[in-house]
């Protein structure tokens, strides 16, 4: 019978887990220099379920296909995003992670949900995802809500910290650490905006491997860890990894 991926790394006794370690809460270094972060934990859960010892191996955003197709990792555990594009090069499993849009106001900004916007004063880094539909939505409403770009995340916190603006929109995982930083910033909900749904990768051919991953993937969320793992590293509750009228 012909190995393939998934009996090589169990005889192996090692799985390698390529992993981004420039992109907190996900994957980074702590003051000792050792990687943590939601995908290193998540990494280390997947060899614990193989009876394996995790590896990590690091690649910046560019890398993380071309080290798996050169056989310098087994898995990606790396926020990829599941696009068609990248499903012709690589194989996807179904969604570990979901990056959803929240809202971040002051507390006594009086914003409950994304409606409060409407007659606030908002902004976002220039050009963001998050800033185009804003803006989009302020200018629609018309109802006396006005919107700021600035120039960097870090100028946007600082803007609704000092109370130039009273609230923004961003990914869930920077505004855990935005409030870690500036406690009169809250999240008040998430933004009707579509989420970036993101898969484990392996290389194309590697059914066995997905297969694999796939159900870890659906055990993860039905014990219970995927929700330890979203509150330890991000905060509230996780994003839902399932989508409406394709599958529950």
């Amino acid at each position: 019978m012909h190995a393939d991926m998934l009996d090589n790394i169990i005889n192996a006794g090692t799985l390698r887990c390529a992993i981004m370690l420039d992109f907190a809460p996900m994957g980074f270094r702590d003051t000792r220099e050792n990687p943590v972060g939601f995908d290193v934990d998540y990494c280390n859960d997947i060899a614990k379920a193989l009876g394996v010892k995790a590896e990590y191996i690091e690649t910046p955003l560019p890398d993380r296909i071309p080290a798996l197709m050169s056989g310098r990792a087994d898995v990606a555990v790396a926020f990829a995003s599941d696009t068609l594009e990248r499903a012709k090069t690589i194989g996807f499993t179904i969604p570990y992670f979901a990056f959803t849009s929240v809202i971040l106001a002051r507390k006594d900004a009086n914003v409950k949900s994304y409606d409060d916007l409407k007659d606030k004063k908002v902004g976002t880094p220039a050009g963001s995802t998050e800033g185009i539909a804003l803006k989009g939505d302020i200018d629609k409403w018309a109802a006396g809500g006005e919107f700021k770009g600035f120039q960097s995340e870090a100028d946007t916190y600082l803007a609704l910290s000092q109370g130039q603006i009273q609230a923004t929109v961003l990914p869930s995982t920077l505004a855990a650490a935005a409030i870690k930083k500036y406690p009169n910033l809250i999240v008040v909900g998430n933004a009707p905006y579509v989420p970036d749904y993101v898969s484990l990768m392996v290389p194309r051919s590697e059914y066995g491997l997905i297969n694999y991953l796939n159900l870890f993937v659906n055990q993860q969320v039905r014990t219970g860890r995927y929700k330890e793992l979203y509150q330890k590293w991000i905060g509230g509750e996780p994003a839902s990894l399932t989508v409406n009228g394709v599958y529950r």
